[in-house]
C-alpha cells in the first residue's frame, strides 16, 4: 500500500445493491450465475465455431471474435466477485485487487467501444465502397485495427488506476457498486475528487463519444448510400447486413449515454435502479451478442445448424456434405 494512504485501508467491501434484502441474496446470486454461464457458453460456442470452421475466417468474423473475447474477459473480471458476495457473503476484495479490477473494467470497456467502431467501418466500406471492400477490409488490416484497439486503449485506464491508488482513503471501505470502478472507489477518498474525477470523466467521454461519433457518421453514410439503391429488395438486403451490428451497437451505447446524460441534466435515480441499469448494459450485451451472431448472421447460423445435425445424427456424416460450403 502507498505510504500516502492515511486510512491504512487493507481491503474494500463490495456492497452490490444496497437496498437488496438478505433473503433475496441467493436468488440474485443464482441469476448472476445464470447470466455468467450464458455468457461463457454462448461466446464459447462462437469461438469454437470460429476455430473449427475455416469458412468463418473472414474479416467481419475476426472483428466479432475480438468483441467476444473482450466480453468474456469483462464478465470474468466482474461477475465472479459479485456472485461470491451474494452466495457466500464474501464481498471483501483486497486493496490492490480492487484497483486491478478497476483497471480491467475500464480497459475491456474501452476495447469493446473501439471494436464496435471497427465493426461500423467494416459495414461502411462494404456498402459505400463495395468494389474496394476486398482490398480495404483485408485480414491483415483488420488484424492491425483490432491490435491497435487492444494496445492504444491500455494507457488511459492504467493511468486512472495509478492516479487513484495512492489517494488517502478515509471515508470508509464500502463500495456501493457491483465491482470496483473509478467513481465508486475514488468517492471514498478524503481529498478533492475533482482533480481526479474530471480527467476520468473526460476520458470516459472520449472513449464513449469518439467511437459513437464515428459510428453515427458511418451509418448516416450507409443510409444515404442505401437510399440511392433503386430497388426495394436491394435496399432491404443492404440494411439486413447491418442489422446485427446495429443491435449490438444500440445495446452497448444507448444505455451508457442515457446514464451519463441523466446524471448531468439533473435526472436522479435511486442507487439500486442506477446499478440495475449499469449491470444491464454491462452484462446484457455479452449475453445476447452470441444469439445475434447465430440468428442474424447467415454464415454462423448455417454452420451451427450443420454442426448440430452432425452431432445429433452420425449418419449425416457419410453424405459427404462439406460443412464449409454453408459459408460460401
Amino acid at each position: 500500500m502507498s505510504s500516502g494512504n492515511i486510512s491504512f485501508v487493507k481491503d474494500f467491501f463490495i456492497v452490490g445493491f444496497p437496498g437488496l434484502q438478505p433473503e433475496y441474496y441467493g436468488a440474485v446470486a443464482a441469476l448472476l450465475l445464470f447470466v455468467y454461464v450464458c455468457i461463457l457458453v454462448g461466446n464459447g460456442i462462437f469461438i469454437a465455431l470460429f476455430t473449427l470452421e475455416k469458412c468463418l475466417h473472414k474479416p467481419m468474423y475476426y472483428i466479432i471474435l475480438n468483441l467476444v473475447v473482450s466480453d468474456l474477459l469483462f464478465s470474468t473480471t466482474t461477475l465472479p466477485k459479485i456472485i461470491a458476495r451474494y452466495w457466500f457473503q464474501a464481498g471483501s476484495i483486497s486493496f490492490t485487487g480492487c484497483f486491478i479490477q478497476m483497471y480491467f473494467v475500464h480497459y475491456f470497456g474501452s476495447v469493446s467501444s473501439a471494436i464496435l467502431a471497427i465493426m461500423a467501418f467494416d459495414r461502411y466500406v462494404a456498402i459505400c465502397n463495395p468494389l474496394r471492400y476486398p482490398n480495404i477490409v483485408t485480414k491483415f488490416n483488420i488484424f492491425c485495427l483490432c491490435l491497435a484497439s487492444w494496445v492504444l486503449t491500455h494507457a488511459c485506464p492504467l493511468m486512472m488506476a495509478i492516479r487513484a491508488y495512492p489517494l488517502p482513503y478515509c471515508a470508509g471501505n464500502t463500495i456501493i457498486h457491483c465491482y470496483c470502478d473509478h467513481i465508486s472507489v475514488t468517492s471514498l477518498a478524503c481529498t478533492n475528487r475533482a482533480l481526479y474525477g474530471v480527467p476520468a470523466f473526460a476520458f470516459a467521454m472520449v472513449v464513449l463519444l469518439g467511437p459513437l461519433a464515428f459510428i453515427v457518421f458511418s451509418y448516416c453514410a450507409i443510409i444515404v448510400a442505401v437510399l440511392r439503391i433503386s430497388s426495394t429488395q436491394g435496399r432491404l438486403k443492404s440494411f439486413s447486413t447491418c442489422s446485427p451490428q446495429l443491435i449490438i451497437i444500440a445495446l452497448y451505447f444507448l444505455p451508457r449515454c442515457f446514464i451519463y446524460l441523466s446524471s448531468n441534466i439533473g435526472i436522479n435515480f435511486s442507487t439500486d435502479l442506477r446499478l440495475v441499469i449499469i449491470m444491464l448494459y454491462s452484462l446484457f450485451p455479452p449475453m445476447i451478442n452470441p444469439f445475434i451472431y447465430c440468428l442474424r448472421t447467415k454464415d454462423v447460423k448455417e454452420t451451427l445448424l450443420k454442426r448440430i445435425k452432425v452431432s445429433m445424427n452420425p449418419l449425416f456424416i457419410p453424405t459427404k456434405v462439406n460443412i464449409s460450403t454453408v459459408c460460401v
